[in-house]
């Protein structure tokens, strides 16, 4: 998968793409929902434990709601050096666009509390294109 957000943060990168799902949006709701696949890649030579989530979500009004949890996706995934860790999880707005950011917190193998950023990305609804003659 191609990601077109990155953010890299004490050699954790953190990858995004976010996907919008119009078969589960509804402007008459109205309800906007995406998708968005993450991945987080180790490029550090210790081993990482992902405890918790935080992120800022935004819609086109400007209204923000915060969340924050244990892990991702129910998970707390240790991610040894050279590897990654990939999870999917989806949102919805009452507006077509938005967006989000936010960062995770991680431990290393020795104790070493890291706050790794997650890149901002934009959460957009496709516009139908017009073909012009």
């Amino acid at each position: 998968m191609d990601y077109s957000y990155t953010a890299t943060t004490d050699a954790i990168e953190v990858a995004v793409e976010p996907c919008y799902l119009p078969e589960k949006s509804d402007a008459d709701e109205p309800r906007h929902v995406w998708a968005y696949f993450i991945r987080i890649t180790n490029h550090s030579s210790q081993t990482v434990k992902l405890l918790m989530r935080h992120w800022h979500i935004t819609d086109a009004t400007g209204l923000t709601n915060a969340i924050a949890g244990p892990g991702v996706v129910g998970e707390q995934p240790i991610i040894p050096p050279g590897n990654c860790y990939e999870y999917n999880s989806f949102t919805e707005l009452p507006t077509d666009n938005g967006f989000m950011s936010g960062r995770y917190e991680l431990v290393t193998a020795e104790g070493a509390d890291l706050m790794v950023e997650i890149p901002t990305f934009s959460l957009d609804k496709p516009t139908d294109h017009v073909r012009l003659n």
